[in-house]
Parts: structure tokens; sequence; C-alpha cells
């Protein structure tokens, strides 16, 4: 058991929500067939990495998107979100951690481990000489939301992350997961838990997205389904609250930890957000923002 155990359907992103349908099923399947035929091994990471990379459409170092699945996901899960990116004129990368997909076999995976493979992919990206090394961006869902702002955290070179259906700390997490199998938490799952701080080789506290999110200098978009029964939408709104307020926004929609109702309207509302951050950082502006606000 790790820190994201209570992600169980851990897979499917949000910008593939019910009102996808089949047609839009097809068209992404199209979408693989023309550009996903590569696929590559990050060097230099321990285990070794499976990914999908998609180079941009235009001649020239691009801006990139590494995108990272949830709990039990895989690289495909993320295939209607690498789409979207990809038509806006992004490169995409499509990785899988440890354990998950293609990817090795290692001994557990985790929180600390996602962000820890997630470096990887972008340390790898910034090897390539068509991938705007200013200007990559990260975006992860529920577990791979964590990473991606526990990464953010750590290093200066991202350009903006895109955070949904994170939850906001391991601890609380847990004790919902252990109450739903009528485990009490004093002092057994407390116990466990320090048990499993002890696996994953770090603390709860320090993995937290209310915590680590204040460490980031980049912005920040989080994104939460109303709906959302495995990670209440309160979670983000503490994440949120916790975060920088020029550098930190918050989008709550309708929808489950699996899908948004108009997810057509969420990527348009994640493109806009990814667009402005990098706008702003090829200007190298340094304009105030309004204080954080719900979109």
């Amino acid at each position: 058991m790790t820190s994201a155990q209570a992600d169980a359907s851990g897979g499917v992103i949000a910008l593939h929500g019910h009102s996808t349908g089949i047609g839009r099923f097809f068209r992404v399947r199209h979408w693989m067939k023309s550009v996903l035929a590569p696929a590559a091994t990050l060097e230099g990471s321990q285990p070794s990495l499976f990914a999908w990379f998609v180079p941009g459409l235009a001649a020239g170092p691009r801006p990139t998107v590494v995108l990272l699945h949830g709990w039990c996901g895989n690289a495909s899960n993320l295939l209607p979100a690498a789409r979207a990116l990809h038509r806006a004129g992004f490169a995409v990368l499509l990785m899988e951690s440890r354990n998950h997909g293609r990817s090795d076999r290692d001994d557990h995976s985790s929180l600390p481990r996602f962000a820890e493979d997630l470096d990887s992919a972008i340390d790898w990206l910034k090897t390539l000489s068509h991938v705007d090394t200013t200007r990559i961006v990260a975006l992860g869902h529920s577990v791979g939301a964590a990473a991606v702002l526990l990464s953010a955290s750590r290093r200066q070179d991202l350009a903006a992350v895109v955070s949904i259906a994170a939850f906001a700390h391991p601890e609380q997490l847990m004790q919902r997961w252990f109450a739903l199998r009528y485990v009490p938490y004093w002092p057994v799952a407390w116990l466990i838990n320090r048990a499993l701080e002890r696996v994953i080789g770090a603390s709860f506290n320090d993995i937290a997205p209310v915590n680590t999110v204040v460490k980031t200098t980049c912005p920040v978009l989080l994104v939460h389904g109303r709906q959302d029964a495995v990670v209440p939408v309160a979670d983000a709104h503490r994440i949120w609250r916790q975060g920088h307020a020029p550098n930190v926004k918050l989008i709550e929609r309708d929808g489950t930890h699996e899908a948004f109702d108009d997810a057509d309207g969420i990527t348009r509302n994640i493109l806009e957000f990814v667009e402005s951050a990098l706008r702003e950082r090829s200007a190298g502006t340094e304009t105030p923002r309004p204080a954080a606000a719900q979109l």
C-alpha cells in the first residue's frame, strides 16, 4: 500500500469526459496511428521508463508538455489530452511511471517515485534539440497530479504545471481509505501510515500537495470535479488557499475523479492557462496578476 492507495481508478484523465462519445474515440485512434508510431525508452533513468514522444507540428524547438497518469494507469489514458495539446502546437511526452504500463518493474510505487520518474522524463526532454527547454510544462492526474506539484517544488525549470484531481495530504487520503474499510485510525491506521513513510522514504508532510504547492515558483493550475468521490473537491480548495495567490489558480467544474461533464470546456481552460503562462515566460514579464481566483 502506498500514499495513493485510494486512487482506485487512477488513469482516466479529465480531458476525456462523459461528453466525448464514440466520434472522439475514433478521432483519437486516428491521431494515434498518424503520430504515435515512435516509442522511447528514457535513457539514464533507473528503472527504465517507457514513453511516447510526439514532436511539435512546426519546425524548431517547441514548447513541450509531459503527461503523467494516475495510479494503475498508463500512457494511453492520456491520449485525448495529448491530442488536444499537440493540435494546439505543443510537443508531447506521454510517460509511464515504474510498475505501470511498459516501464520496468520495481519493488514498490509511491508518490515520491512518481515524482522521481517525472524528473527523469523532464531531464530526458532537455537533451532533445527539438524541445524548447525553457518552455516545458508538466500535467498530471491524481497521484500524477500530486507528483507534478512535488517536482515543481524542487526544480526551477518548469514553465507551468497542471494538477488534475490531486489530493491535499496523504494522511487524510489514507484516513478516508481506511474508514471505508472500517479500520480505526488510532492506533491501527496511524501505525500503518508511519510504516508506509518508512517504506517510501519520505514524510507525508513533506510530500503533501498542500505543502509542496507553497514551494512552487511557476504558475500552477488546479483542476477538480465537484462530484469527485475519491478525492473531494475540498482538497483542491485546501491546496489553492495554501498556494501563493498570484501563481495558483483553480478550476472547479461538474465531474468525477475520472472525467468532467464538459471535457471540451476544460480542455480550452487548460490550453488558455498554459499558453498564457508560456507567453509571460517568453516575454520575461513580471506583470502582477490579480489575487488567486477560481476561473
